[in-house]
């Protein structure tokens, strides 16, 4: 015979609760947006009909989740939180660390989301979405050209994050935005090479998805990133020790 689970009583939510559930749902039915300015504690609590201190504690709790920034000053107050993916990619980074996760799953992950990023802009892409990726692989061209190496490699990552805003879909453009700054992470620490390879496999990625070639763009952009994937994960634990 399998357990018994064993339930505890329902308890009432405390008055504070209800107040951070109806701010949450403003926020996930879009009625409030990333920066937006909630009123002032007094006219939150005359509003909820609550006492400020329970509207202080909602706030508090809120702000710990990472829901809204509290600010101090005159131009302070409660704001909805602006997503910032560096949270999450620390976060990775200390998983990686400590072993939790390795390069190997991290490069798979970005291989599955990159991909699925490339066959979507090309068959959806303008352009002038082309246009933008052309223009940042002829400023990687030129920093190459000119020795500023640290600024091109910057510029390579953010090759990736103009793809993702051509999907125009918020989710995506987020993940990628954290995964770059994984790669960035990488990229200070122990410089990854194949210059004149990522420049030439950008210029072939982009006349394929120029066609409408799905197909051909997909396997272009896997090849790479496999290339340059297997270079960080020779270099991972050279990272660890330089940290």
């Amino acid at each position: 015979m399998t357990g018994i689970a064993v339930f505890a009583p329902v308890k009432a939510r405390r008055i504070f609760e209800e107040v951070v559930g109806q701010i949450r749902e403003q926020i996930v039915t879009g009625q409030l947006k990333p920066g937006d300015k909630l009123p002032p504690e007094r006219d939150l609590a005359e509003q909820f009909d609550v006492s400020r201190t329970a509207v202080r504690e909602a706030l508090r709790v809120l702000e710990i989740a990472g829901t809204i920034q509290l600010r101090k000053g005159v131009r302070g107050g409660a704001f909805v939180a602006i997503a910032d993916p560096s949270v999450i990619a620390d976060s990775l980074q200390d998983m990686l660390h400590l072993g939790r996760i390795t390069a190997a799953q991290l490069t798979e992950s970005r291989i599955w989301i990159e991909t699925m990023i490339t066959r979507i802009v090309c068959e959806t892409g303008t352009e002038e979405d082309f246009a933008a990726l052309e223009a940042n692989v002829d400023l990687v061209e030129r920093l190459m050209a000119e020795g500023r190496d640290r600024e091109r490699v910057e510029a390579n990552i953010e090759f990736h994050n103009v793809l993702a805003r051509a999907t125009r879909n918020p989710v995506l453009i987020l993940n990628i935005a954290m995964l770059m700054d994984i790669m960035r992470y990488f990229a200070s620490r122990v410089p990854i090479g194949y210059g004149e390879v990522i420049l030439d496999s950008r210029r072939r990625l982009l006349r394929h998805m120029r066609a409408r070639n799905a197909d051909a763009a997909v396997a272009e952009m896997e090849s790479l990133l496999h290339t340059i994937s297997e270079r960080y994960e020779k270099l991972t634990p050279i990272i660890k020790d330089a940290s």
